[in-house]
């Protein structure tokens, strides 16, 4: 059994993104934008749920898919190009675009690094720090990778229909600044919450994360 405390929370979380998820679709920018891109979140919270007590996940996980679906709904709302926030973090540095997209491809690195990187620990798939962090990365840039296939078919069946969607604002090189923001997030992820991930394992399961093997004499 779970502690209480913490499905009470969980519980808590879910009917909050639930209202906002609804809040998001009244009236967004798009609506196809805004159906694209709050898939993801409709996509995971029955997931997260059916899995819940079969495969909890650690407080850190939850909490940052939580703040993953924000970012997500945000820019569905208002479509990546026109979010306020974006605006404001132009005008302070003074940018020639809403980098608010940049953002959200930062976290499609960030979140997910993490998420595969619990997984791989805790089947004790891969042995060895640096071997975990190199296929938690490849991890990350299939992940960007497939996310930009999306948004090409995307553009090939709702042609301009698409724009709002891609958001690439006139960036000729979008694409790959979309992927090198997915990896800096993956990585920023890594140097700054394994630790502190692998002390939540080990109190999820009981079991400290494997050690790297000792070198062969």
């Amino acid at each position: 059994m779970m502690p209480l405390q913490r499905s009470q929370t969980l519980i808590l979380a879910t009917v909050a993104l639930l209202v906002l998820l609804t809040l998001s679709g009244l009236k967004p920018f798009d609506r196809t934008t805004w159906m694209l891109e709050v898939f993801p979140v409709v996509i995971t919270l029955p997931v997260l749920w059916a899995t819940y007590h079969r495969y909890p996940l650690t407080n850190l996980l939850y909490f940052l898919i939580f703040v993953h679906a924000l970012v997500l709904m945000l820019g569905g709302a208002y479509s990546y190009a026109r979010v306020p926030l974006g605006f404001y973090i132009a005008d302070l540095f003074d940018l020639s675009r809403n980098p608010y997209d940049k953002i959200g491809h930062f976290m499609q690195g960030f979140v997910p690094a993490l998420i595969a990187r619990e997984i791989l620990v805790r089947g004790q798939f891969v042995r060895g720090r640096n071997m975990l962090a190199f296929i938690v990365l490849c991890i990350i840039l299939a992940i960007s990778a497939t996310y930009e296939l999306i948004e090409w078919a995307a553009a090939l069946i709702l042609g301009q229909g698409a724009d709002e969607f891609l958001g690439t604002q006139g960036d000729p090189w979008d694409t790959q600044s979309d992927m090198f923001l997915a990896l800096i997030g993956g990585i920023t992820a890594l140097l700054v919450f394994s630790g502190i991930h692998d002390r939540q394992i080990e109190r999820l399961t009981g079991a400290a994360p494997s050690q790297p093997p000792a070198s062969a004499p």
